[in-house]
């Protein structure tokens, strides 16, 4: 990998890195998209991090399709994909592991201790492996991508960080590989995170700035939908993640699935 984006880049080509873990659909293919429009060449990584899943979590279920990735990845007119395996990522003996502070404790670095830890390893990797200019996130994955602007910034890293929107189904659900663990009741359950973060946005969008009042109409209705399990339902600060703010933060269980959304609330909800 690193050879051909050495030979790339001494032909005066731009770099543009997708980092996926697979399972695609059509919000990474929007990522491929946006990297298309700002490069000479894209490469796309597609590699399930072990060490970004806790004990208990769903790496062994994790969805795995490499047939139909390679499929799109090839429909997307993506130049390079980049599937290292586990032990070349993590050879035996391997221990250094990369730790952002601050940004990465809250919220998703509470409830699952270790994840982004081992994001911003594999991010790190990633970055040394196809030294990008560019390199592209979902919005949807929000402490995610501030995170590894945090980590780049801390580290010198001469790497640009691209944010593109949420991709949501026609009913709000955010596309996500782990929507296919949802049952039927708990897919039409699921709009509920949508709906909530539509009710706050229209709250912000009348005037209302307490937080108290805007996280109630985030939480409203999620606590009318029977399915959902709350873990937080947040008004934050979309650089450190902590409240008060105008970024609403979810993280929801629908029986053993847990999906994530946010929404910054001085924005119309899309739809």
């Amino acid at each position: 990998m690193l050879d051909a984006s050495r030979r790339w880049r001494h032909e005066g080509k731009s770099i543009g890195l997708v980092p996926t873990m697979g399972a695609l659909h059509a919000g990474h293919l929007s990522l491929v998209d946006a990297a298309r429009r700002e490069n000479d060449v894209v490469v796309a990584s597609a590699f399930v991090n072990p060490i970004q899943f806790g004990p208990g979590e769903d790496f062994e279920r994790y969805p795995r399709d490499p047939d139909h990735d390679a499929a799109l990845f090839a429909r997307a007119e993506v130049d390079a994909v980049y599937r290292p395996s586990t032990q070349a990522m993590y050879p035996s003996g391997a221990s250094t592991r990369v730790h952002v502070s601050g940004v990465s404790e809250p919220l998703e670095g509470e409830a699952r201790p270790g994840h982004f830890e081992g994001v911003a390893t594999v991010v790190t990797k990633l970055f040394a492996a196809v030294e990008p200019d560019r390199a592209y996130f979902g919005q949807k994955d929000a402490q995610q991508a501030a995170v590894v602007k945090r980590l780049v910034s801390d580290l010198d890293l001469p790497v640009e960080i691209r944010i593109v929107p949420t991709v949501r189904e026609p009913d709000g659900l955010a596309l996500s590989s782990r929507n296919v663990y949802l049952t039927p009741d708990e897919r039409r359950g699921a709009v509920a995170l949508s709906s909530g973060l539509r009710a706050a946005a229209e709250a912000y969008a009348a005037g209302e700035r307490r937080h108290n009042v805007l996280r109630a109409a985030l939480l409203s209705r999620l606590d009318a939908e029977p399915l959902a399990q709350v873990e937080y339902a947040e008004i934050v600060d979309p650089e450190t993640f902590l409240a008060p703010g105008r970024l609403a933060v979810l993280a929801v269980r629908f029986g053993k699935t847990r999906l994530i959304d946010n929404h910054d609330l001085g924005k119309a909800f899309p739809g």
